[in-house]
């Protein structure tokens, strides 16, 4: 019976805006809002653009693995030596092994001093390829490899700080349509009342003009209309606040926000924020691991770890392996014929620095800091799961004080319905029947608050387990924009 008597009232309510606009508005549905807030919140928007400035950043960092070209010449223009020079290198840095591979050509003509020897070449210059090995330092980890793996991190980090900028958003946004919701439900309530008072007054006048009832009662029904008109111009202004802010969230295409109209209210009822807020079944602590928060500090935690490899690599000698070949090409020319040769060359270089305070210093610092974090990890993990408990407990508390309300507001309804026959019938008193149509206007907004608050808890625990489908978030789609 409740369910009808608040659909009624709604569409009551519904009524004269639709009259006045034409054509009528179709119902607002909570789908149509989070869709709208999860393309076009500007939130949103900013997040995803923040993701392509990490993308953009592993771009840049993979520069440092570049393929590099230089060259270089000269000539003596003047004085005893007439010889010129000319060579090119391409150098490419690989990942593995620190290495770098590296090729060059370089062809001379006339003659150079002694002390520049290495510039004489055949006629048709020579050719060089070699690589370069760290077999210490640098050979496991080093700053660009480092950097890469960072901005690999940021991109991650960005894609969960969109997934969390999209979860507060949508709970915000389904919080914000169910006390719009709830706030026409209640003017819906408060017109009844009054409607009730208003037809009242016309029978009394009728009843007071054949002398059937003293003038006094007409006063008294208009201190009531007075009451309950005051109470729909509150509530009126409560509807207005709540369309507002939901105006934040119900966006059109271009992003501009959309002030929903009275017509747009659906005709609610609110037994349905019973199935609405089922309590979830199953293991939920899967759910909870897929919070984006403890996804970010995973992420610091593995850039922590990316500090302490690169301090310890500080630490270690540096031993580096060089391996050349170089190749002549055409004859013989003013160098020489030793010149004229395939040359293999075998290098190693050595360092290791004596007093190394400053890398153990950062090294120890960063050690420090990976501890904090996954301190940190380990609070917020336990966190997120008093969270969730507690939101069940809240879920299951507003089903129970949902039923009562329901309760309540029927035998409200039962008590002014059988009040109203008795002082039709002159066995009641007409302070009496006003009592009791104000406890039913009273009882169904606790009902309209108890179907909100299950809603509301509902949304936080969606919320707190990342229930994408039920916040309206598919994860594989991205704004356009």
């Amino acid at each position: 019976m409740r369910a009808t008597v608040f659909v009624l009232l709604l569409a009551g309510l519904c009524a004269p805006a639709a009259q006045a606009q034409k054509p009528v508005p179709s119902a607002l549905l909570p789908e149509t809002v989070l869709d709208s807030a999860a393309r076009h919140y500007p939130a949103v928007i900013a997040a995803l653009a923040a993701r392509r400035g990490a993308v953009a950043a592993v771009m840049e960092a993979e520069g440092a693995f570049d393929l590099v070209f230089e060259t270089e010449g000269f000539s003596y223009a003047s004085g005893f030596y007439d010889g010129t020079a000319v060579s090119a290198t391409a150098r490419q840095p690989l990942r593995p092994l620190g290495a770098d591979l590296y090729a060059g050509y370089k062809i001379s003509e006339g003659d150079f001093p002694i002390y520049e020897d290495v510039n004489f070449t055949n006629t048709g210059g020579a050719v060089k390829v070699g690589v370069l090995f760290s077999l210490l330092r640098d050979r496991d980890v080093d700053g660009r490899r480092v950097g890469l793996d960072n901005a690999d991190i940021g991109v991650r980090q960005a894609e969960l700080e969109i997934l969390l900028t999209r979860i507060g958003v949508q709970r915000r946004a389904l919080v914000a349509y169910w006390r719009w919701v709830a706030a026409g439900e209640q003017v819906a309530v408060y017109r009844n009342l009054l409607d009730i008072a208003l037809k009242r007054q016309n029978a009394l006048e009728r009843q007071v003009d054949r002398g059937a009832r003293a003038r006094i009662f007409l006063t008294e029904n208009m201190q009531n209309i007075t009451r309950r008109r005051s109470l729909v111009t509150a509530a009126e202004r409560d509807l207005q606040l709540a369309a507002n802010t939901l105006s934040l969230y119900y966006r059109d295409e271009r992003g501009d926000p959309i002030l929903p109209v009275t017509a747009q209210l659906p005709k609610n009822d609110p037994a349905d924020a019973l199935t609405a807020g089922d309590l979830p079944t199953g293991d939920l602590a899967p759910a909870m691991a897929r919070r984006p928060e403890l996804g970010l500090l995973q992420a610091a935690i593995e850039r922590e770890r990316n500090r302490i490899a690169l301090a310890e690599n500080t630490l270690k000698p540096r031993l580096d392996f060089k391996l050349e070949v170089q190749e002549a090409l055409g004859a013989v020319g003013e160098g020489g014929v030793s010149r004229d040769s395939t040359d293999t060359v075998v290098g190693l270089s050595f360092s290791v620095p004596l007093q190394r305070r400053s890398e153990r210093g950062g090294l120890d610092r960063a050690r420090a800091a990976l501890e904090g974090r996954e301190a940190e990890r380990r609070l917020q993990a336990d966190q997120i799961a008093i969270e969730v408990r507690e939101l069940l407990i809240d879920l299951d508390v507003s089903r129970e004080l949902f039923q009562l309300a329901l309760q309540e507001a029927d035998l409200s309804g039962e008590m002014r319905e059988a009040e109203v026959r008795r002082f039709e019938s002159g066995a009641s008193d007409f302070f009496v029947v006003n009592v009791r149509e104000q406890t039913e206007a009273s009882a169904l907004i606790r009902l309209v608050s108890a179907s909100l608050a299950i809603r509301e808890a509902r949304a936080n625990l969606d919320a707190a387990t990342v229930d994408t489908a039920r916040l309206g978030i598919d994860p594989d789609a991205l704004p356009s924009r």
